[in-house]
């Protein structure tokens, strides 16, 4: 009698058979629903009225959609001109620590020097330091440059970054040293080897970079009050947080503001999202 051989592609499974992801599944799909469901609520509440927000029970749906919590949004706070102050400081503190933390990432990672595994604690104890109990200094500092009211003492702190530092030194420890070598053999000096060699490879661990210290930037609300009195240069999340009164709040028109306000990011990080989930996957392999 002939045998009869079945063959069981890779992907199949006994019928019947539960599957072990299912758990997984549920996590996720919860966790969804957690992130997806206040954003459409604020959604629904831009096109409500005071009224319908403070309902109780509240209202899903508005009874009519109306625009003009955004009218409300654009007579009430000079949003271009807070624009203005929110991406020139991004622009100035993305490129600042971009520059920093790639110099002494590497520095720490790729140059042998005495004291830099103390150092480099260092840099990680201020990781675990609250950033509030610097503002007494920072704030000296700018004033005794005279920088108060201007753009650069909204960027000059963001400069530098104990968290940024470490990203980019994990970076570069996770890159072979074959072309370093390589390079060198060629006659190229260290900032060579690191302008041309090194610092291409690590474009996504900088565009990781780059996204989360212009999150940072663009959502700093403390320090802005701080360094500009006379509010001659405040971001938008002062304009935002001007649109809460001590008596009520005007929700669609802080909800139409929050919106429009977090499209630019939005926008960011669609455009350099490959490159940031890249660079965080790759943040933690080595060192």
């Amino acid at each position: 009698m002939a045998e009869i051989t079945v063959r069981r592609t890779p992907g199949s499974r006994r019928r019947g058979k539960p599957s072990t992801t299912w758990p997984i599944h549920a996590l996720l799909i919860v966790a969804v629903v957690f992130m997806v469901v206040p954003f459409v609520w604020q959604l629904l509440t831009v096109f409500k009225t005071t009224a319908e927000v403070t309902r109780i029970p509240p209202t899903i749906l508005p009874a009519d959609f109306s625009l003009h919590s955004f009218e409300t949004f654009f007579s009430t706070v000079p949003f271009w001109s807070m624009f203005a102050v929110s991406a020139g400081s991004l622009v100035l503190r993305v490129a600042g620590q971009i520059v920093v933390a790639a110099l002494a990432g590497y520095a720490f990672a790729r140059i042998p020097f005495r004291g830099s595994k103390v150092l480099f604690g260092l840099f990680i104890v201020m990781l675990m330091v609250p950033s509030q109990l610097f503002l007494i200094g920072q704030f000296e500092l700018i004033r005794d440059m005279k920088l108060l009211d201007t753009l650069p003492a909204l960027a000059i702190p963001g400069l530098f970054s104990a968290f940024g530092t470490f990203l980019m030194r994990q970076a570069f420890l996770t890159m072979p040293g074959d072309y370093e070598e390589a390079a060198r053999l060629d006659g190229a000096n260290t900032f060579q080897v690191f302008w041309y060699v090194m610092l291409p490879m690590a474009r996504p661990m900088l565009a990781a970079l780059a996204v989360l210290t212009g999150l940072y930037s663009w959502n700093d609300l403390l320090w802005p009050l701080i360094v500009s009195p006379s509010g001659e240069n405040r971001p938008l999340p002062v304009g935002l947080a001007g649109l809460q009164g001590q008596f009520g709040t005007d929700y669609p028109t802080l909800m139409a503001g929050a919106l429009v306000c977090s499209i630019p990011l939005v926008i960011v990080f669609l455009v350099l999202q490959r490159q940031f989930f890249a660079g965080i996957a790759s943040s933690g392999l080595k060192g």
